[in-house]
């Protein structure tokens, strides 16, 4: 279970290889959204993992500043928003061609070509 929040914040921070107080910073930044305790502590699930290893990756390995984070993350968010829209329509395209399909006459009527009449002599 993925959205399961499970993971103290110094849990998560050793998990993924970070500062508990980067983690915060993450957070006031809005890259992720831990879930809170009833008592406010933030608790960590395992997508939220993933977020923070990506957010690694793209400041590490490309270099990126949290400015450009934030900007692919909200891409990423808006493929994964219209690839989800897009599979929708493309289900209802395929409903509305079998739709059409049925409503086909379904009969199979041999052509044949005008006989021609032999030439007169």
């Amino acid at each position: 279970m993925p959205d399961r929040p499970r993971y103290m914040i110094s849990v998560a921070a050793e998990l993924v290889g970070m500062h508990p107080q980067t983690l915060r910073m993450y957070e006031s930044r809005g890259l992720v959204r831990p879930a809170r305790t009833p008592g406010g502590k933030r608790l960590y699930c395992d997508r939220d993992l993933d977020g923070l290893r990506t957010i690694q990756r793209l400041t590490s390995e490309l270099g990126l500043n949290l400015a450009g984070v934030e900007h692919v993350i909200r891409l990423e968010d808006e493929v994964r928003r219209l690839q989800a829209r897009m599979d929708v329509l493309q289900r209802e395209l395929r409903d509305e061609i079998r739709a059409v399909h049925r409503t086909y006459k379904r009969e199979v009527v041999l052509y044949r070509p005008p006989e021609q009449s032999a030439p007169r002599n």
